[in-house]
């Protein structure tokens, strides 16, 4: 798709540039290794890298699922050795839940596969298509932080 070098708001194929970020998603979703973590526990433990500790009850705010689903989804991640529960300093009644770092490995292993996968894949694109993803990647990275993944449980509707 040719875009002019300009892109105004009222020009901007949305509808385009929407399919193609959904194809984006498939096509990380199919990258996803066949291991013991579901969709919903790499989720929550890349918060919990990304975001530090937090209470539980945030977790699930972010992750958009009910309190006793994530109580379950953070018994297993500490079961597994993933996660950890641990009180919080400023109020001993608040139990935050922390990533441990066989979480952190296991989030760096997944991401480890993933990449591999994909960079079977990009050897196929030509380099101008490569430098085209590369030289997307800030705006990207941009669109991602304009929705809050804030734990007060207002998010923006999408």
């Amino acid at each position: 798709m040719d875009l002019p070098v300009s892109v105004t708001t009222r020009d901007f194929p949305a509808a385009e540039v929407t399919a193609a970020l959904e194809g984006l998603t498939r096509l990380v979703l199919r990258l996803s290794t066949r291991g013991d973590l579901s969709l919903t526990s790499v989720a929550a433990l890349s918060t919990l890298e990304r975001t530090g500790p937090c209470r539980l009850t945030d977790l699930a705010t972010s992750e958009g699922v009910t309190q006793p689903a994530m109580t379950q989804l953070v018994s297993r991640l500490q079961e597994a050795g993933l996660a950890v529960r641990a009180g919080d300093p400023e109020d001993r009644r608040v139990v935050q839940v922390h990533i441990t770092d066989a979480g952190r490995a296991a989030l760096a292993e997944r991401r480890e596969a993933r990449a591999a996968l994909l960079t079977e894949l990009l050897a196929q694109l030509s380099e101008a298509e490569r430098s085209s993803l590369v030289a997307a990647l800030p705006a990207v990275h941009s669109l991602t932080r304009l929705v809050p993944d804030d734990r007060s449980g207002t998010r923006r509707a999408i």
